[in-house]
């Protein structure tokens, strides 16, 4: 035998630990081991340990026949999964998450992140968070997983002695009071043959309704072509709502789950859809526990026979937002953005035709067919169409879901809707779609809110999510949070974005800003990119330099 040869005493790669291996087993019970579950199981370990060791992620792996590299890559690539390595100490049992989005960056985060460590000690984890889908309440701070709307150090370290760190069920109206009034009729009529998929879909189309993610893509028209697809068709809701001032999807889902759920089977009926996934968020932890509750009542108590519904469970990642990344996170995979096409109506979930919406959209189903095509394309001002949830934050008396015609301006919101703005503070400036959706002038407060009306401004609509910005306020600075956002929630997948965005930032630090630099980086990071988080976050940027260059200049 040659001396030099060497022999490997165990096999390659890190050995399973068989106490881990058995409280794996133990915790998956007999759950299915497919590899799209494999978010939902982390889910489970996190849950129930605090944290994901290596060990356990090494138990896992072997538990569902993947790779540890498939599993880590994964674990690795959402925010609320804490990997503790080996030789690495475990986090403190207890996190403090602090939105640091422009909302409560306004309303006092950074105060409140300066603050908490010392008071709340070394027990106690503090980090920033992205955008936890609660603007109208800023700041927020949320203790493992309960929010603490309109947060003080007191209220937070209150928070933290009595132990609560479960979100409370929101109060909706329940399954037995939805029913009682009318619901399910609809669909139950729909499978009877007292409705055909042809005379629902073209009331839709004449409503004008429109994807209200986002997008804006009429839902009656992307009906059709998903149910000109051959079968088996599939369908996602995307109640992920990540962008920085949008919650309009919380607020309807607190109040009236029901209602989403009735549009979501008939848009499904429609388009011939035999599957239901619907992607919820992880920061809405309260309308998580309330869905599992009212989809089991549901499926004991049908109005009609009912296709499979599944809920999932994201992560805390913004980029899942985007209608591919999602449905690769569905997978059980990174929530990175497909090259398109083929687009998801003809390859989506699991390989299959995928209907993809947002929740809001099918929150309207009911309502339109019940009252007609004519009554919501009827609602309208400056010769807009529709109705329009506007999430609406910042500097105005009354923040919230401000249901108001299409078309209606940021000035007649803020007035008639908001109560004005707060005292001492003077109306300067506005996002009138969210994070990506620019920045305008206090003096264009006049443009219609709606899709295509402010593409002119290089702004766009989006979910509707309007912050409002004062005289106090800087909107340099609010560009500034924007793209650190932008930043750390890159996915990565692409050169422009994930390097784009970290410049970009770097340039925006000074008070003077490298201009010509910052447009041209900024073109090459809108044709590059692949998704929309690339193409739109020099938005804001742009917008300032713009309309507020005296601030840059």
């Amino acid at each position: 035998m040659n001396s030099r040869t060497k022999f490997r005493p165990l096999p390659k790669g890190r050995q399973v630990d068989p106490k881990a291996l058995a409280e794996v087993r133990a915790l998956l019970g007999e759950a299915p081991r497919r590899r799209d579950l494999l978010i939902e199981h982390l889910h489970r370990l996190q849950d129930r340990y605090g944290r994901l060791s290596a060990a356990h992620l090494a138990a896992l792996a072997q538990e569902m026949r993947l790779s540890l590299a498939e599993v880590y890559e994964v674990a690795s690539f959402y925010h609320h999964f804490d990997i503790v390595k080996e030789g690495e100490s475990a986090p403190p049992a207890l996190t403090v998450r602090v939105c640091e989005s422009l909302s409560c960056e306004l309303a006092g985060a950074k105060d409140l992140l300066r603050r908490l460590p010392a008071i709340l000690g070394k027990k106690v984890r503090v980090v920033s968070a992205p955008c936890v889908g609660r603007c109208e309440a800023a700041p927020v701070a949320v203790v493992h997983q309960n929010p603490v709307e309109r947060a003080t150090v007191e209220t937070v370290k209150a928070a933290v002695d009595v132990g609560r760190t479960k979100c409370p069920e929101p109060d909706c109206l329940d399954f037995n009071s939805y029913r009682k009034k009318g619901g399910y009729k609809l669909i139950a009529g729909c499978l009877a043959g007292r409705r055909t998929r042809e005379e629902i879909t073209k009331i839709m189309e004449d409503s004008g309704l429109r994807g209200l993610g986002g997008a804006g893509f009429p839902a009656g028209r992307k009906w059709r072509i998903v149910a000109a697809e051959p079968a088996p068709r599939l369908m996602a809701v995307n109640v992920d709502e990540g962008e920085p001032g949008t919650f309009k999807d919380r607020w309807y889902i607190e109040r009236d789950p029901h209602r989403f759920l009735e549009g979501m089977l008939v848009a499904a009926w429609c388009a011939g859809v035999g599957e239901i996934y619907v992607y919820l968020r992880d920061e809405y932890a309260g309308c998580r526990t309330m869905l599992e509750r009212e989809i089991e009542k549901l499926k004991k108590n049908p109005p009609c026979p009912l296709p499979p519904i599944h809920l999932r469970r994201g992560a805390g990642a913004y980029i899942c937002g985007e209608e591919s990344a999602m449905i690769e996170s569905i997978e059980g995979k990174r929530g990175m953005p497909r090259l398109r096409p083929p687009y998801v109506a003809q390859v989506g979930l699991f390989g299959y035709p995928t209907l993809e919406h947002n929740l809001e959209t099918v929150y309207w189903v009911r309502e339109i067919v019940e009252k007609g095509a004519a009554w919501f394309s009827g609602q309208g001002r400056n010769g807009r169409k529709g109705l329009r949830s506007f999430s609406v934050s910042g500097r105005v008396k009354n923040p919230g879901v401000h249901l108001a015609p299409a078309g209606i301006t940021a000035q007649e919101l803020i007035d008639e809707y908001c109560g004005g703005m707060q005292d001492g503070h003077q109306f300067y400036a506005y996002l009138p779609g969210g994070a990506s959706g620019g920045i305008l002038p206090a003096s264009l407060g006049q443009v219609p809110l709606d899709f295509d009306t402010l593409q002119a401004h290089g702004c766009f609509i989006g979910s509707a999510a309007v912050m409002i910005l004062s005289h106090r306020d800087e909107a340099a600075a609010a560009a500034r949070n924007l793209m650190k956002f932008f930043r750390d929630e890159s996915c990565g997948q692409c050169t422009p974005c994930r390097v784009g965005t970290a410049k970009s930032l770097a340039l925006m630090e000074g008070k003077s800003w490298n201009q010509p630099l910052l447009h041209e980086l900024s073109q090459a990071m809108m044709d590059a990119s692949i998704c929309g988080l690339g193409q739109a976050a020099p938005n804001p940027a742009l917008c300032v330099m713009k309309f507020f260059h005296h601030e840059v200049s």
